[in-house]
């Protein structure tokens, strides 16, 4: 049996069948849609737009309990997983509006999968590594602009009906969050869509057997029919962005021209000195508190940002956002239940500030964020006192 769908393309290459499957990341039709051909074509292989967290996010719903939150801080991955919360919130907040399981294309691929008898093949690259690689692409202010992007997400309130969800099949679930910033920051395209098509084009032609079904985000769709046509070397796709030198002689830089000053102002006029040093305490502590308050921290993790910031600022491979984060984590500890609630606060902004554990990621994330802007303030500051002085 043969269905014709304007959703589905056919592609016939070297004797094997691909039919990819369009779909919108929060649909009904594209659940049925994909049961239906599953069901129709009974394929050797199924792939679906996931990967092996995001399939075992699926799969497991206690998975949130077992994470280690003070390892995400020391990891440094607390803005990385704040960044899939906000994208999951955006994409569960459209799903209960409609009345669905978000995902539940993805899922209903996976079934259908098991009841014909066809291999799953994960098909989609680590989360993990786009994000790491969308992280080398942009400089500082990018960064902040990135988080804000995906944050304010939390705050829309924006309805939309299904079939308006339907024409919106251009974008899949990370697209629809960072669209925006895409038109803003155009060389994030590549590792967002461009390496991803490429890495499920090969992921695609390499599932085992003659047919073989793909239940993708209608956004990857055009880009896969293409880039299934060549070959792609996975593990050069799967890399991690070589770490430049430039931000790491920038970082050093910065602290040492800003200790240097103030330790000639000193020798030249100790209370020009002083005042310099007045200013960074006050304005990199300041700022990097003011943040973490705004992050609802606990009063300690408040102090800490503020004794940290002015000695992590000066110092690239140290940030108050770890400090404050671990005290927060320590005072204020989530426990399981703030785990099990997680996938239902990420619907609202109460729900991310009074989580224990999105409360500890906006903490190390904000405090971070404040202390850099004190450092831009406070640099500033004495650099003009200096010349003030000279």
């Amino acid at each position: 049996m043969s269905l014709e769908n304007e959703n589905i393309t056919r592609i016939v290459l070297d004797e094997k069948e691909y039919i990819l499957i369009g779909t919108a990341h929060v649909s009904k039709q594209s659940a049925e849609l994909v049961k239906e051909v599953i069901e129709a074509e009974q394929p050797d292989s199924v792939c679906v737009e996931l990967d092996q967290p995001r399939y075992q996010s699926i799969m497991e719903g206690n998975k949130w309990k077992d994470t280690d939150i003070f390892k995400v801080i020391k990891e440094k991955k607390a803005s990385l997983l704040l960044m899939n919360l906000a994208i999951s919130s955006f994409q569960k907040r459209m799903a209960k509006q409609l009345d669905i399981q978000p995902g539940q294309e993805m899922i209903q691929g996976i079934e259908s999968a098991k009841e014909v008898g066809a291999k799953l093949v994960l098909a989609d690259r680590n989360i993990q590594v786009t994000f790491s690689r969308i992280w080398h692409q942009v400089g500082f202010w990018g960064k902040m602009q990135l988080l804000s992007q995906v944050i304010a997400s939390i705050f829309s309130k924006e309805s939309i009906t299904e079939e308006e969800l339907e024409k919106m099949k251009s974008q899949d679930m990370i697209n629809s969050v960072l669209n925006e910033f895409t038109e803003t920051f155009p060389r994030l395209k590549k590792p967002l869509i461009d390496e991803r098509d490429q890495y499920l084009a090969q992921k695609i032609k390499k599932a085992p057997g003659k047919k073989v079904v793909a239940v993708l985000g209608a956004a990857h769709v055009p880009g896969i029919k293409e880039e299934i046509k060549k070959e792609h070397d996975l593990k050069k796709l799967i890399e991690l962005p070589p770490k430049s030198k430039v931000p790491q002689i920038i970082g050093w830089s910065i602290p040492i021209l800003i200790v240097a000053i103030i330790a000639f102002t000193f020798f030249s006029d100790p209370s020009a000195g002083l005042h310099q040093t007045l200013s960074w305490i006050l304005w990199t502590g300041s700022l990097s508190a003011i943040a973490t308050a705004v992050a609802f921290g606990h009063p300690l993790a408040i102090l800490t940002s503020f004794v940290a910031a002015p000695m992590t600022t000066l110092n690239p491979v140290l940030a108050s956002g770890w400090f404050a984060g671990i005290v927060q984590a320590y005072f204020s500890r989530p426990n399981v239940g703030d785990f099990e609630r997680l996938t239902e606060d990420v619907f609202s902004v109460k729900g991310f500030w009074n989580n224990k554990v999105t409360r500890v990621l906006l903490v190390v994330v904000l405090s971070n964020i404040g202390s850099s802007v004190g450092t831009f303030i406070a640099g500033a500051d004495v650099i003009r006192l200096f010349f003030k002085h000279i």
